[in-house]
């Protein structure tokens, strides 16, 4: 009877993944591990096998790897030693006895010139996961869509408009629950034998086609205006936000201004068996429009 470790399962990626599989396989068949005691709880009493733990307790890694053949490592924050915590779940999947692991990575065009230099951490966890001997799925996924809200800023509708230093740059944006839904068909439905999926929507769009877009849904005219860095820069400092959260969130959009995250395939639709949510869909349920 096929066993599987959801990571991350108070998430929102975890938790549409277990739901997904619970269509297949029973809650006695899925582990997971949650560093919160009340969604500890919930799990358990719904029939989990549910274990209080983290990335960087090794000890609970193994108790929840216990009888299991599948792994889903759910990518860790960038706040703590990210690779530490990938390199602990792969090294305790070694040890128990785990077979198969699949881990959700980043749909990203060239590792030698990311301006984003976190973002290397997923590829230097592909790496290691690719030379510990075990059998590996890596999902690379494209940029979620839910992070639109937070780059047009909350009073996009009462402005008309939102800044950004991503130039023309284009981001296949998907939806984070058809990400989940397709991994979860994935870990049901296929051996693993060492496949790299790429995970994006049916397009790529620029932050003109977002602005465009919003308008469309709102009635309001929304302009993107596109600035360099120093620009950009001072527009943060006057609103109050620190320097350290600034130089990420240009790291983070000069990427897409290099096209780092423009990749688009059918990876994502085949594995879902419909096509993903398309920019004007994801933005009406983002938005409440």
């Amino acid at each position: 009877m096929k066993r599987v470790l959801v990571t991350g399962a108070s998430g929102q990626m975890g938790t549409v993944v277990i739901e997904t599989l619970l269509k297949r396989i029973s809650p006695q068949q899925i582990h997971v591990i949650t560093r919160k005691e009340e969604k500890h709880l919930e799990l358990q009493s719904k029939g989990f096998q549910a274990f209080i733990g983290d990335y960087g307790d090794v000890a609970s890694l193994e108790r929840a790897m216990e009888g299991v053949d599948t792994v889903l490592l759910i990518s860790s924050g960038d706040q703590g030693d990210r690779m530490q915590e990938h390199k602990n779940v792969v090294d305790a999947a070694k040890k128990m006895g785990v077979t198969s692991i699949a881990y959700t990575s980043r749909s990203l065009r060239n590792r030698s010139t990311l301006t984003n230099t976190l973002m290397e951490e997923h590829f230097l966890t592909e790496d290691y996961i690719k030379e510990s001997g075990l059998d590996y799925i890596i999902f690379q996924n494209a940029l979620y869509m839910e992070v639109l809200p937070y780059y047009v800023g909350k009073a996009v509708f009462e402005i008309g408009g939102f800044t950004q230093v991503a130039g023309n740059g284009k981001v296949s944006f998907t939806l984070r629950r058809d990400l989940s839904e397709a991994m979860a068909n994935v870990l049901l439905n296929e051996a693993f034998n060492n496949q790299v999926y790429k995970f994006t929507a049916s397009a790529a769009y620029s932050l003109y086609d977002v602005a465009n877009t919003l308008s469309e849904l709102s009635g309001k005219e929304i302009n993107y205006t596109p600035v360099e860095v120093p620009v950009y820069k001072e527009l943060m400092k006057k609103q109050g936000l620190p320097e350290v959260m600034v130089d990420k969130i240009v790291n983070f959009n000069l990427d897409i201004k290099n096209d780092q995250e423009s990749t688009v395939t059918d990876d994502l639709e085949v594995k879902l068996g419909r096509k993903p949510a398309t920019l004007k869909e994801g933005l009406k349920i983002l938005f409440n429009l």
